[in-house]
């Protein structure tokens, strides 16, 4: 067996999984650094802080708490003896403990790992290095082993024989109901070479490697953690052991859309919970006005989610209370509740932006292991931290933090990106006035309105709804409230819907004062939705100006493509004939017009706006003198997509008659007669 660690030794050494206060470097083995690691030993295994001891890495030298690579490693010295010596040495810590020695090698060099596993038998003591016989409790201070002195003294007295739940024995258990396909699983997931034995090894086996067991009367009894980590449901075990994700409409006590529930090994139910919430968060874009760049945000950045719900897992009771953990999802937040609440000597004042929560012990010394192993937990007094800077980066409200002051329980508030909200209540309300409950869709934006007054996304959609119900007064007022809020965003779009109202009111003027205070547009759809609507105010060299800019970007589009073939006809209707300029114009834009229709026509997806195109296409054919048979042919086209349209008919009427009239002027007039004289070539 090449290692029986249960990481991979270069996290281990590179600081990846363990934090590098647990890790202890030693160039070589001597005397001196023989009495300097068993006090190191000592302090791993009385495990002050609950971290579950470190590691002493022999064959590495250190420069200022980082190891110097490549190694100097052990060359020459006898590796059955060395192992000797270190258990001969640790019989002089009181009571006996003993590490796990594991030889490796490591970038070609032959090293040393010392696992010291937290001891169940605390308070330990070891000789003291300067005075072989004096002996002392030393513990582990940041990356110093120092003697306990004081408080310091009483806190260690206190944890005697305390071993945090997940790190004590199962007597009720067997040992044979842990799953070895889970281990193995385990092992492999962190990168340990324990993963690669073979069937001979049996899982208690492989549980005393991970240091997952324990003697009990001569039997062998797994750890809480085995059974957390290592049976297929964990709440058989230990009552509550699960996550529930609640989706709610609106407030506590509100509508319950839906209901989750998570189980299973603590790493497969946190993983589980986490794809879920993930697959709910999908990206979306904001485009920058007047910016090239786009910025993409989250509903819940899914670092943030992470290590809430881990810290959730690792530091909630699992012998009481027999609450599961709780996810809430509404409408503007995520919150994680996790019971009990957190261990005395960390305050609210240590869970804000900047502050330095205070080295106290662990609740679940070995769950916070194996879930740091997995990279599923972020190293000790780093996940606050990284919940806030996710979320600012995100551009997310800032995280709350709350526990009552008996520490009965623990909340996390991850607050949902502003626009999220207002995206996710511009889709409720939709679907609400869809559904025909219109009050019910006004009220949900309402309610939104009020926590977001600077959205003119919201304002927008309030006003189609209120004019939809006749209530021009509300819907104006609506634009009034906006204006006088100074870092509106999108006030643009309350501006277009409220010129829309006033169009289908015919009050073009007001409508034009309203459009004149939209910036220039710099999207393609924007330009779209400006530019229909100056065609509407009759503004069609404006509308021209924005269609043929962004023309590019939308001639994919039929609706787009025939309002700007519309705007062309409009335009050259606006053009006298007296000048031969004019009448070239007039021709010109005719000509592009019937261009853009019969682009129309091939992409039109819907027979009404093909109708539409042809009834247009007839009017510019007739324009330009095309044949008469061209002209009837669009006529008809559009009378059989559409044939409960009255209008086409009246059209090809008034054209028919027109067309007569026109014909009967030129014979009237010469025009229509044959030369008298005709060549061969047709030439007069």
């Amino acid at each position: 067996m090449s290692s029986i660690l249960p990481l991979r030794v270069e996290d281990l050494i590179q600081a990846r999984t363990v934090e590098s206060e647990r890790i202890e470097f030693k160039k070589s083995w001597d005397e001196h650094i023989r009495k300097s690691v068993i006090k190191s030993l000592c302090a791993f295994a009385n495990d002050l802080h609950n971290l579950n001891g470190g590691y002493v890495v022999l064959g590495i030298e250190e420069k200022e708490g980082k190891p110097i690579l490549p190694p100097f490693g052990l060359e020459g010295v006898d590796m059955d003896r060395l192992q000797k010596e270190i258990r001969g040495s640790c019989k002089r810590i009181d009571p006996e403990y003993h590490p796990v020695i594991s030889p490796e090698i490591f970038m070609e060099k032959q090293i040393v790992v010392l696992w010291a596993p937290a001891g169940d038998s605390r308070p330990y003591q070891a000789p003291d290095p300067r005075d072989d016989t004096a002996r002392k409790h030393f513990v582990r201070i940041g990356s110093e082993s120092i003697e306990a002195k004081g408080e310091i003294l009483n806190q260690l007295l206190q944890l005697t024989a305390k071993v945090p739940f997940d790190d004590r024995r199962r007597t009720d258990v067997p040992i044979h109901h842990v799953s070895g396909s889970l281990i193995r699983k385990f092992l492999s997931d962190v990168g340990s070479d324990l993963s690669r034995t073979g069937p001979e090894t049996s899982p208690a086996e492989l549980l005393r490697f991970l240091g997952c067991t324990s003697k009990t009367n001569g039997e062998e009894v797994p750890r809480n953690v085995a059974l957390m980590f290592f049976t297929d449901n964990p709440e058989d075990y230990f009552p509550g052991t699960r996550i529930e994700v609640v989706h709610y409409g609106d407030e506590a006590g509100g509508d319950l859309i839906e209901e989750q529930v998570f189980r299973g090994p603590l790493d497969l139910m946190l993983k589980q919970t986490l794809d879920y919430l993930d697959g709910l968060s999908t990206e979306l874009i904001h485009k920058v006005p007047a910016q090239a760049e786009v910025r993409r945000f989250v509903a819940f950045p899914y670092e943030a989610m992470e290590e809430a719900l881990s810290n959730a897992v690792l530091h909630r009771g699992y012998d009481a209370p027999r609450e599961p953990i709780k996810v809430g999802l509404y409408p503007d937040r995520m919150e994680i509740v996790s019971y009990p609440g957190p261990v005395p000597g960390l305050e609210l004042a240590h869970l804000r932006p900047g502050a330095r929560p205070p080295a106290l012990p662990q609740r679940n010394r070995r769950i916070g292991e194996f879930l740091k192993d997995l990279r599923l937990a972020e190293m000790r007094n780093t996940g606050i931290p990284k919940i806030f800077r996710r979320m600012q980066e995100n551009g997310s409200p800032q995280p709350v933090f709350e526990f009552d002051k008996d520490r009965t329980y623990f909340r996390v508030i991850l607050p949902a990106h502003p626009r999220y909200v207002i995206i996710h209540a511009l889709r409720e309300a939709a679907q609400l006035w869809a559904t025909g409950e219109r009050q019910k869709a006004i009220s949900r934006l309402e309610d939104t309105l009020r926590g977001n007054p600077t959205s003119g996304s919201l304002v927008s959609q309030l006003i189609d709804y209120h004019v939809a119900l006749g209530d021009f007064v509300k819907a104006k007022s609506l634009v009034d409230q906006l204006e006088n809020q100074p870092t509106a965003e999108n006030r643009n779009l309350a501006y277009i819907a409220l010129a829309r109202a006033h169009l289908d009111r015919q009050e073009v003027p007001e409508a034009l004062r309203l459009l004149k205070k939209v910036p220039r547009p710099d999207t393609a759809s924007d330009a779209l939705e400006m530019a229909i609507l100056l065609k509407r105010s009759r503004r069609y060299r404006d509308a021209h100006k924005l269609f043929a800019e962004h023309y590019g970007e939308l001639e994919h589009d039929p609706k787009a493509v025939h309002e700007f073939a519309q705007t062309k006809i409009r335009l050259a209707s606006q053009l006298k004939t007296q000048r031969d300029q004019d009448r070239q114009a007039k021709r010109r834009l005719n000509e592009e017009a019937r261009n853009l229709l019969r682009r129309v026509i091939q992409l039109a997806d819907h027979p009404v706006r093909a109708a539409w195109a042809w009834s247009d296409l007839a009017r510019c054919l007739s324009f330009l003198d095309a044949p008469r048979s061209e002209v009837l042919e669009a006529y008809e086209k559009a009378i059989e997509l559409a044939p409960d349209e009255p209008r086409f008919r009246e059209w090809k009427q008034q054209w028919g008659k027109g067309s007569r009239n026109r014909e009967d002027q030129r014979r009237h007039s010469g025009e229509g007669r044959k030369p008298a004289n005709k060549g061969k070539n047709g030439d007069s």
